[in-house]
């Protein structure tokens, strides 16, 4: 079971990186800026839990912004292990369908909080958004279902 999660923990990593560089080359190639919703996800759940983030030297932006890549990080590793997991478990798919259902799991990890709590409304959003959105997504699917199910086969 370890060798499970640490393995859908590397798997996710990877994946967060892939979806990462996906993300800045959009934004190099179109120009567009950092999305601050992250930050306002952050902020907001931890201002719902209690314990908003401190800001002792009137650096809150900068916190939430660092907070915000954590937690992509954290859902993205996150979702690795729980794939993995689920696999160990005998939920087995091909390649394509599992990438596809990670890629969409992840995406809702992160879509479904922010319109929850109104940070944003994915109903609102353009083609271009839903496609800022969805490839990344798709691609950490891919990579990320890719390495668990290849690091099974390579033991």
């Amino acid at each position: 079971m370890i060798q499970s999660i640490v393995r859908g923990g590397m798997a996710g990593a990877a994946g967060t990186t892939v979806l990462n560089a996906v993300t800045y080359a959009d934004m190099a190639w179109r120009g567009r800026p950092s999305s601050d919703a992250p930050a306002q996800v952050v902020e907001q759940i931890a201002k719902d839990i209690g314990y908003p983030v401190p800001d002792p030297e009137g650096n809150l932006d900068n916190r939430l912004s660092g907070l915000g890549a954590l937690s992509g990080i954290a859902v993205g590793c996150g979702t690795g292990m729980a794939v993995s997991v689920l696999r160990r478990a005998g939920a087995r798919m091909p390649w394509w369908l599992g990438g596809l259902a990670t890629g969409v799991l992840a995406m809702a990890a992160t879509d479904l909080p922010m319109a929850r709590l109104g940070v944003s409304d994915p109903r609102t959003w353009s083609a271009k958004d839903w496609t800022s959105d969805v490839v990344p997504h798709l691609l950490y699917g891919l990579v990320t279902y890719g390495i668990v199910t290849a690091s099974e086969r390579s033991r």
